[in-house]
């Protein structure tokens, strides 16, 4: 079975997770270094995946299907905001960062954050990350793969898997946003 085949059968957590530990609070950098929070996208449905730019196969996979979704969605996309959040600003500079996300659909906001402020983040959303040596001083980074459903007033509406297929990421979102 080939990662895509399994992506379409995976099951999908559609239900509303209640969580009130899970706040969804982040306060990152923009790769032109613009500070921005969960707060600057008040009224609009984020959509927030973590992931890193070393990443060879899911991440940018991931990505690329939210672009997909993206032009799924039609006019509903625009009441959509995703975001990428870098597990590994060690590496992911902003340079590194700006060159990367130029690959993937332009809504996509990627954000960075110095270790600190990229544990807060991941804290927020119960996001588990942690680097894997590889050997030589390389490593890898082991890292949750979910997307994160926020609602227009900041609240936490749902998990979606993150191996669905662009239109299935289009589908869970047309469920909440009308």
């Amino acid at each position: 079975m080939t990662w895509a085949q399994a992506a379409q059968s995976a099951p999908v957590v559609e239900e509303t997770l209640p969580s009130p530990a899970m706040t969804g609070h982040f306060k990152l950098q923009t790769p032109d270094g613009r500070t921005l929070s969960d707060s600057s996208f008040h009224g609009k449905w984020l959509l927030v995946y973590f992931g890193y730019t070393n990443c060879p196969d899911v991440c940018p996979t991931v990505l690329n299907e939210i672009g997909l979704a993206l032009n799924e969605m039609g006019p509903r996309a625009k009441k959509v905001q995703p975001v990428f959040i870098t597990v590994d600003p060690a590496r992911d500079k902003a340079p590194v960062l700006r060159k990367y996300m130029s690959a993937f659909d332009p809504r996509i906001v990627g954000l960075r954050g110095d270790g600190e402020a990229t544990e807060a983040a991941a804290k927020a959303f119960h996001v588990y990350y942690r680097p894997v040596a590889l050997g030589n001083a390389q490593y890898t980074m082991d890292h949750s793969g979910y997307l994160y459903l926020i609602d227009p007033k900041g609240k936490f509406v749902s998990l979606i898997t993150g191996n669905l297929p662009g239109h299935g990421i289009a589908q869970e979102l047309k469920k909440q946003i009308r």
